[in-house]
């Protein structure tokens, strides 16, 4: 789904849930003020806090859905991620004041007034906030958000509370005051642990956790599967929002060209996105050789092109070696520099094959940091 509808998607039913969660926090409030209820006092807290949630859901899922800028070059997806261990951390809050105040009521409970309103309001909860859960997850899963997810997670721990509380009040009714305040600490503790739940996931994706293992597995199947890779190594994944990201090494042919091993990694990137669903930026690194079984930086003390050509340029002269090469390739192989010279054919009228390769190989191979010489003819 492209992210601007996306967007718009997770905004509207975030919108039609605070309306519900508005009207359902000032009615639980209200009967529970007037009927003494702790219980339901809590819970219309919960809905109120809900307010809170469902406009950091509002704002997130408006922002992921923005394109990437000069600040932001890899997007906005994790936005939600943020906002998403906001929630978990005011959720935490506010179920901890829900159960240092039922357990002060606990102490002195109050007998109900109004019991059947008290009722009435709780199984209004729990019918409304169960609808919204279904509305939400179901939105969630279209547009594969897991902030949505959490957001209809917490619609259920509301309906779930609401039953508590119903719970509550009829034990209350029943000359089982304490019940009450027992039940405000239970939807005190239902909020603290989807508040958990919500604050470990969110965190895993921020120190980039990885994506599952299975997936991990059958995308390294697919990849060392594809024609021209030797080896694939250095796999890495990672979350980023609702969308996810692997960088991968793989081994290719050494002697192949520039565009060819481009070619090769253009494959790499199309069959991990068909591989892996949400995979939305693929970066590949191909690799002359497996860089994994190497030590450390096996290249750092050898030269870069333009100084390797200057070191051969003064070996052949100091050797009184002539050729006008049409082209020299280096690889850099095994921690030392292979060198292929391009030669005319116009040479062997005057010089064999084996006397070139002689001079060239016996000039360069004595270089430190310098190995096997080839020599082609055009």
């Amino acid at each position: 789904m492209h992210a601007q509808n996306r967007s718009i998607e997770s905004q509207k039913v975030t919108i039609v849930g605070a309306c519900i969660d508005f009207i359902l926090s000032i009615v639980k409030i209200v009967l529970g003020f007037i009927g003494q209820s702790g219980a339901l006092l809590a819970d219309g807290i919960h809905s109120f806090s809900d307010l809170l949630t469902d406009w950091v859901t509002w704002y997130a899922a408006k922002l992921s859905g923005d394109a990437p800028d000069d600040d932001h070059p890899y997007g906005h997806e994790r936005f939600e991620t943020v906002a998403t261990l906001g929630l978990s951390i005011f959720l935490a809050i506010v179920g901890t004041i829900i159960i240092f105040d039922g357990f002060s009521r606990l102490s002195n409970p109050n007998e109900l007034k109004h019991e059947n309103w008290l009722i009435a309001a709780a199984v209004l909860s729990i019918f409304s906030k169960e609808a919204l859960y279904w509305y939400t997850v179901k939105v969630a899963k279209d547009v594969k958000s897991d902030l949505l997810k959490a957001n209809a997670w917490h619609h259920r721990t509301d309906a779930l509370s609401s039953i508590v509380v119903v719970v509550g009040i009829i034990g209350a009714t029943n000359g089982y005051f304490f019940l009450d305040s027992v039940a405000a600490m239970v939807v005190g503790l239902l909020i603290i642990y989807i508040g958990w739940q919500l604050g470990f996931e969110a965190t895993k994706e921020l120190v980039d956790t990885s994506i599952d293992q299975e997936d991990i597995k059958a995308l390294h199947v697919a990849l060392s599967e594809i024609k021209g890779v030797k080896s694939v190594h250095t796999l890495r994944t990672r979350k980023v929002g609702h969308r996810k990201s692997a960088d991968v090494h793989v081994q290719v042919n050494p002697f192949l060209s520039v565009s060819e091993g481009h070619i090769i990694s253009v494959s790499v990137e199309r069959v991990a996105k068909e591989c892996i669903d949400e995979l939305d930026d693929v970066t590949v690194h191909i690799d002359p050789e497996n860089d994994e079984e190497k030590e450390d930086a096996p290249y750092k003390d050898l030269p870069e092109r333009a100084q390797a050509l200057k070191i051969i340029s003064q070996s052949l002269k100091l050797e009184n070696i002539n050729y006008d090469f049409e082209k020299t390739q280096l690889h850099y192989l095994d921690g030392e520099i292979l060198v292929d010279f391009y030669l005319s054919l116009d040479y062997l009228k005057d010089s064999s094959t084996e006397e070139i390769q002689s001079h060239l190989s016996s000039a360069i191979e004595k270089l430190p940091g310098f190995g096997q010489v080839k020599v082609y003819y055009s």
